[in-house]
C-alpha cells in the first residue's frame, strides 16, 4: 500500500506542476550533455498528459511510459484483487521477459535518436 501511495502522490505532483513550464524539474542530464534520448526523456509530461486524460500527447511525450503506466496498474490490481481474497501474492516473471523488456526499451532508445525515429522524440 506504501508503494501505491507514493506512486498516487507523485502522479498527483506531476499532474499539478506541468513539466511544460520551464524550471519545475531538473533537465535530463543524458540529454542536456549529450543530445541523447533516454528512454525517459519526456516521461514526466507523458505522466502530465495522461492524468489530464490526454492519451495522444502522453503517447507522443514517451509511449513506453504510457505502456509501463498501464502495466503497473494491472500488476497493481491484480495484487489487490489477490491480497483482498487472502491469497499470497508473488508475481514472478521468467528471466526472458525481463530480458525481452530490455531489448525492447533498448530498441525504443535508439530508434527515438534516429531521424526516421523521431515520432517517437517528445
Amino acid at each position: 500500500m506504501a508503494a501505491l501511495a507514493a506512486v498516487a502522490g507523485a502522479f498527483a505532483y506531476v499532474g499539478a506542476v506541468d513539466p511544460n513550464e520551464p524550471g519545475h524539474y531538473p533537465v535530463c542530464p543524458l540529454f542536456r550533455f549529450t543530445g541523447i534520448l533516454c528512454p525517459g526523456c519526456g516521461g514526466l509530461r507523458s505522466a502530465h498528459a495522461f492524468i489530464h486524460g490526454d492519451l495522444v500527447t502522453a503517447l507522443g511525450a514517451n509511449a513506453a511510459a504510457v505502456a509501463g503506466y498501464l502495466v503497473f496498474a494491472v500488476g497493481i490490481v491484480y495484487w489487490l484483487a489477490r491480497a483482498a481474497r487472502g491469497l499470497p501474492v508473488r508475481i514472478t516473471l521468467p528471466p526472458v521477459w525481463w530480458w525481452s523488456a530490455g531489448a525492447l526499451l533498448a530498441v525504443f532508445s535508439v530508434v527515438r535518436n534516429l531521424p526516421f525515429g523521431s515520432a517517437l522524440a517528445p
